[in-house]
């Protein structure tokens, strides 16, 4: 009986029945043709695959490959799930690898399926690396191999050894090189770089035979290398994509055979496959990575808009950890077309159109400026300004500004050897760049706003690109953010200037023409007649029209009117004007301003200055002290700051001198106020730039600043002032010394003027308690007066008296100044002693007072008990003398010290000085007084040589009539009435600042 033939259904349920039979036979019993047409058969293909790829179609052949590519992303797609899932899910299952002995029991084509099989889906690169090299030395019985992935862009690539030297026993902790400590062999170079660049193989049977074997990475790791086989890896387009390395073979003659080749060979197609989907989800998890990165970002970003340092601040932060660097810079350019709202109403010559301004477009470096710069230190975690040391170490070396002007992306591998940036060392912060990627920054309008600077990357290495294009993508997110930032603070800077603006306007007017024909037909009385040649000048005895005629005399005095063509009537419109514009405030209103004038002009006619200063200077000098303190509001820049006011959002710094000169310049664009209109077009930028830095010269903050820097030139005997940078710091000192100028006058004056500023800063010290609840400082609180002879003293020596001394070094003829000056401090310190002597006296007074009140309330206790049969209408009438008696003697005591409290008054009472120090009354001191100076001296003034000393004994009575008839003198001579001392007590307690910013000493 015959056997029976099973039929291909049968065969076919049977092993669909019986799975696990089907894979172990296919696993044990299938040929190289049939693992060809499963391949084929499942990627799609028609053509037949050979192993040994010397007859027909090569597996690396790009339609199969491209096949196969397809078929492995399908099996990858159906197991693994979403790329999220692949990131952050949790970890497949490991699947347990058979070991080394297994394989070699099993024959070629079980063992090469079960490699492939151990590869087909390791989607980690580090991990698929490992399993490769290990595999092929199973395969081939190589002692050690080595794996070099290519890298970098198609014109520059080179080799990265992913793994090196790998034993048997090597684990992938072991064998894994890190970006830092990578081995780097450009295409080309060596054995691997050889076989990158040519594709072929390499076998070597004595590795220093050959002249391409660097022995150098013998010596350094101890293991001596015979043979070597070195083979590409190729991807499904036929482009190498790695060069894998077996070293040594441990079998037979030691050298690699051509059947070795083959099996080779025949793994590295797969392995291809197996690092192209592994680059490729690794692609893929770093662009996922890298949109949540921007993701994030931008969030961040467009949720912090309303600072410019917040947006700057969380954008070098996410650079630091997203591309792993150690600094990062990032300048900020400033904006041309953009500024305060002196820009607003900048004046242009009368030649150029109105709104012809546009945005520069930078060319040259030299016309690059940046208005802020940041400094992060991954090390450090806080954003810094950058000092003026890296500023400069910045400017020097020149790549922000060469990345500002041109728009070039530079990736400097080698800073220091291989650059034509020789960067060096930041003396700022002692850091040494080695690596650097700069990029520009653009908004919106694809215009650069901004560089961006990332030093060394954390592992030592350069700057790949990869790197470049995420820093790309985040550079234009942060271009986006800051431009919105810049936009959002620009909109607010409008607000305030709308704020501003309407203020000023419904606060003040022009001047009209018949108050214009009255100034005109005003006789102008000679310069000796106002007295404007002496700086003992006093304004009191001039009316107001008187003021404005003696102004006009000074530009007529100096010529000014004439040389530079004012029209007589614009003069008369524009001092109007600017007087209205000067609000009715105690001390800095037009009186004010007048006097800083008039010094200015004695200096330069009277002191010499004139053969320094030019005509357009003085021209643009006189001008700005007119100015200088326009719409003062009697409060400082602190209290704008404090009150957060809308000239303290318009301006950063200076904000009362910034406000003053934009003032100026709208008066002056206003129609027929502008006295500058017959100048040149060069005269005109020169005679706004000396305006704008006199006037913001006027804020003491600079003034600190720059004070030294003088009196190191004027010590050095400097004699030639031509020198841009020199004549910007003279005017700078001359403008403080005419805006403090009244602490030079004579006493009478100084003492006057002193009330004025004292009510001034008074009442902003109100203000500050009322409206905004904080306790002011002492210079400006009621409550302590009794301070302020110290605190004036401390402001003369510390402005006043160094500009006096220095400018009286300077120019002899302004010695009057610091004489003056030196005068007045002695009676204020005068005060200051008797002052304290005072304090003195009324502590003893009231210690020995209540001493007595003591023993009298003990005395009346013990009559009290020794009268007990007088009965309670005794012990009353004795308890209610000694009462009555402590209250009088208290009484007593308060009117002696004049306490202010014990006098209360609903309505505030004028501000009164303490009186001036009495004149040596002995004959001696007299004459020499006499003598000290030509002219004669009012009754009760005190002379500039006269030295004020406190007195050594108790005031007498008629010490006290002497200082009521002086201070009844200083009444008299007082033109407003709200202004005027009422009264003159004993007791000196007021000290005053002849300038408001004195504040700003006290602080300091």
């Amino acid at each position: 009986m015959g056997e029976k033939k099973l039929t291909r259904e049968e065969v076919a349920k049977f092993l669909e029945k019986d799975s696990q039979f089907a894979e172990e036979y296919f696993s044990t019993k299938a040929t190289s043709s049939m693992v060809e047409k499963w391949i084929t058969k499942h990627s799609g293909g028609k053509e037949s695959i050979s192993w040994s790829g010397a007859t027909g179609t090569s597996l690396g052949d790009t339609e199969k490959g491209a096949a196969i590519l397809k078929h492995f992303r399908k099996s990858m797609s159906g197991a693994g799930g979403s790329l999220k899932n692949l990131i952050s899910g949790s970890p497949k299952p490991k699947t347990l690898r058979r070991s080394r002995t297994v394989l070699k029991e099993m024959n070629e084509k079980e063992m090469f399926m079960e490699l492939i099989r151990d590869i087909a889906n390791e989607l980690d690169i580090n991990t698929l690396s490992h399993k490769i090299l290990m595999n092929v030395s199973i395969l081939t019985n190589g002692d050690r191999s080595s794996l070099f992935l290519v890298r970098g862009p198609k014109e520059k690539r080179y080799l990265v050894s992913k793994l090196f030297d790998v034993s048997e026993n090597s684990t992938l902790e072991e064998s894994i090189h890190s970006e830092a400590d990578e081995i780097r062999i450009p295409i080309g170079k060596g054995i691997v770089g050889h076989v990158a660049l040519t594709k072929e193989t390499v076998n070597i049977k004595n590795a220093y035979e050959d002249p391409r074997f660097n022995r150098e990475i013998d010596k350094k790791t101890g293991y001596k290398t015979h043979s070597i086989l070195c083979m590409p890896i190729c991807s499904h387009e036929g482009e190498v994509i790695g060069v894998a390395q077996i070293i040594n073979k441990i079998s037979g003659d030691h050298e690699f055979t051509a059947k070795d080749e083959q099996v080779f060979a025949n793994y590295l197609t797969f392995c291809g496959i197996g690092l192209m989907n592994a680059q490729l989800f690794d692609m893929s998890v770093q662009e996922y990575k890298r949109n949540q990165m921007l993701l994030q970002l931008a969030r961040g970003i467009f949720e912090e808009q309303s600072s410019l340092d917040g947006v700057v601040h969380k954008m070098m932060s996410e650079a630091i950890s997203l591309l792993k660097c150690e600094r990062v810079l990032v300048f900020i350019l400033e904006e041309h077309e953009e500024g305060g709202l002196a820009d607003h109403f900048r004046i242009e010559h009368p030649s150029v159109k109105k709104n012809s301004r546009v945005r520069k477009q930078l060319t040259y470096e030299d016309e690059v400026v940046f208005a802020t710069a940041f400094d992060l230190f991954a090390k450090d975690g806080e954003v810094k300004k950058p000092s003026a040391a890296t500023m400069e170490w910045s400017s020097k070396n020149g790549i922000a500004k060469h990345v500002a002007t041109t728009g070039e992306t530079l990736n400097i591998e080698d800073t220091q050897n291989n650059s034509p940036f020789k960067m060096g060392v930041d003396e700022g912060s002692g850091f040494t760049p080695r690596t650097l990627l700069c990029m520009p920054i653009y908004n919106s309008e694809h215009k650069i706003i901004g560089v961006t600077q990332l030093l060394n990357k954390v592992s030592g290495q350069p700057f790949h690109e990869q790197d470049v294009n995420i820093f790309e993508a985040f550079a234009i997110f942060c271009g986006l953010g800051i431009h919105n930032t810049q936009m959002y603070e620009n909109a607010c800077k409008l607000m305030a200037k709308q704020a501003v603006a309407l203020e000023v306007l419904s606060y003040h007017a022009t001047a009209q023409p018949e108050e214009v024909d009255k100034i005109k037909k005003m006789e102008i009385r000679s310069a000796e007649d106002f007295g404007l040649f002496d700086f003992r000048f006093d304004d009191l005895k001039l009316a107001e029209d008187e003021t404005l005629t003696a102004s006009i005399r000074m530009f007529q005095e100096c010529d000014l009117i004439n040389k530079f063509h004012v029209p007589y009537d614009v003069m008369c419109t524009w001092l109007l004007s600017v007087k209205k514009n000067y609000r009715n405030v105690t001390y800095h209103n037009w009186r004010h301003a007048f006097n800083v004038a008039q010094t200015m002009f004695a200096m330069v006619k009277s002191g010499g200055m004139d053969i320094v200063i030019t005509d357009l200077e003085c021209f643009a000098l006189i001008v700005a002290c007119l100015c200088h303190d326009l719409d003062h509001r009697g409060t400082n820049n602190a209290y704008q700051l404090k009150s957060e006011s809308p000239l303290a959002q318009l301006y950063g710094t200076s904000t009362m001198e910034h406000h003053h000169f934009d003032h100026c310049i709208m008066i002056l664009n206003s129609e027929g106020n502008n006295i500058f209109e017959s100048l040149s077009s060069e005269d005109y930028r020169n005679v706004i730039k000396i305006l704008e830095s006199a006037i913001l010269s006027t804020d003491l903050a600079l003034y600190f600043k720059k004070r030294g820097s003088f009196s190191q030139l004027v010590e050095k005997g400097e004699k030639d002032w031509k020198d841009t940078e020199k004549k910007d710091l003279l005017r700078g000192m001359m403008m403080t010394a005419c805006d403090v100028s009244a602490i030079t006058k004579p006493w009478e004056i100084q003492h006057r003027v002193a009330e004025l500023v004292a009510g001034e800063f008074f009442e902003q010290g109100d203000l500050e308690k009322v409206q905004l609840g904080q306790q002011p400082i002492a210079m400006m609180d009621r409550e302590k007066k009794d301070e302020l002879p110290k605190m004036q003293v401390g402001f003369i020596d510390a402005i006043c008296m160094p500009v006096y001394k220095t400018f009286a070094d300077l120019e002899p003829l302004l010695s009057p100044l610091f004489e003056g000056c030196l005068s007045n401090r002695k009676n204020w310190q005068a005060l200051a002693e008797r002052h304290d002597q005072l304090l003195k006296n009324d502590t003893d007074s009231g210690n020995t007072k209540s001493s007595k009140e003591e023993d009298k309330k003990s005395s009346s206790k013990s009559a009290a008990q020794g009268n007990k049969n007088r009965g309670e209408d005794a012990d009353e009438r004795v308890n209610s003398t000694s009462a009555g008696t402590a209250k009088t003697d208290s009484n007593a005591q308060a009117s002696n010290s004049n306490n202010p409290s014990s006098h209360p008054s609903p309505t505030p009472q004028p501000t009164t000085l303490p009186p001036q120090p009495p004149s040596a009354d002995s004959k001696e001191m007299r004459e020499k007084a006499s003598s000290d100076t030509a002219a004669p001296e009012k009754d009760g003034d005190l002379k500039h040589s006269e030295v004020i000393t406190p007195p050594k004994k108790l005031e007498t009575s008629q010490d006290n009539i002497d200082v009521e008839k002086q201070n009844m003198k200083n009444v008299e001579g007082s033109r407003s009435a709200t202004r005027r001392t009422s009264a003159v007590h004993n007791q000196e307690r007021e000290s005053l600042d002849s300038k408001p910013k004195s504040s700003l000493c006290v602080l300091l």
